[in-house]
């Protein structure tokens, strides 16, 4: 039974949206040194859209906060959100501010490097949530990340009713509420140890110490991600090592929205926190095949990979 099945519960994601130009190199370069790129394409990306997007097309009921430009990347930036069905309706068109842009280089081992110019998704502030106040309170499941202003994290997190899926991805100095109420929080490790830092957790321990500093300082629930290997879960005084399966890795791109998107399909379906960290290590490992974010997601009745 690898196949995954459709949810209930609405989810709504409040996060940025992007155009991702996608660059192959053999080896990424040094500072200052050139290399040739092998190809050119533009994508569909943003850690909230691709999150948006993985919890879609997984089958649950999604719609997006967020903010595009008016100019010619907008179609390129929408094109995924749109083709999963995700209910667009609190999306706004900033007049003369440019789309998000991400220019991501992937190497031959595929692994990734990625610089983001935010341009539309910084308008996405606490007058934009607050104009999708009973839309953000009427999710089951609320998802934020880092890659819109803070006054619209902390509005959306104030306004969610829901369970609250924090990504602090990137990290930025929030409100520290928006991490206690977080449930769960959800950090790859180099963020974990930075929220550490700032909630005066002792960064420089385990991983499984780390999460469970975390706990003790009363975040409700903790998902550290580790890449191919898998995740661990904080819940109450119990820390679960969920496993990834082993794959070949062409494109890490957006693997982690991968996990979180599926992360917040299954407890909007209403899967404990432990048992849609395991289906979402799947998800995280099926997006890594193939190349790009979204594009690379299972849709639901995929086959996913093994553990």
């Amino acid at each position: 039974m690898g196949a995954v099945t459709s949810s209930t519960g609405r989810v709504v994601v409040v996060g940025s949206t992007n155009a991702d130009l996608l660059v192959g190199v053999a080896a990424h370069p040094a500072p200052g040194e050139t290399v040739l790129g092998h190809g050119m394409r533009v994508m569909s990306g943003g850690k909230g859209a691709n999150q948006a997007v993985a919890a879609a097309r997984l089958g649950a009921d999604v719609a997006f906060v967020g903010a595009v430009g008016d100019d010619e990347f907008a179609d390129a930036a929408l094109a995924g959100l749109r083709s999963a069905g995700v209910d667009l309706t609190a999306l706004v068109v900033v007049p003369g501010r440019r789309t998000g842009i991400a220019i991501v280089t992937v190497s031959d081992d595929g692994e990734n490097s990625i610089v983001v110019v935010p341009g539309a998704n910084a308008a996405v502030d606490e007058a934009v949530v607050g104009a999708h106040v009973d839309l953000v309170g009427g999710a089951a499941t609320v998802v934020l990340q880092g890659e819109i202003p803070r006054a619209a994290i902390e509005a959306a997190a104030r306004s969610a009713r829901g369970r609250l899926v924090v990504n602090l991805a990137p990290v930025l100095d929030v409100d520290e509420d928006v991490l206690l109420r977080a449930d769960p929080l959800v950090l790859n490790e180099h963020e974990a140890r930075l929220v550490a830092g700032a909630l005066d957790v002792p960064a420089e321990e385990s991983e499984e110490v780390l999460v469970r500093g975390l706990l003790a300082r009363g975040v409700r629930s903790v998902v550290l991600t580790l890449g191919p290997r898998g995740a661990l879960v904080g819940l109450d005084d119990d820390v679960t090592e969920v496993s990834a399966p082993r794959v070949r890795a062409v494109d890490t791109t957006g693997a982690g929205d991968a996990f979180v998107g599926a992360l917040a399909h299954g407890l909007a379906r209403g899967d404990g926190l432990v048992d849609a960290a395991r289906t979402a290590a799947r998800v995280g490992a099926y997006a890594v095949r193939s190349p790009g974010a979204q594009a690379s997601y299972p849709s639901a009745g995929d086959e996913l990979p093994a553990v």
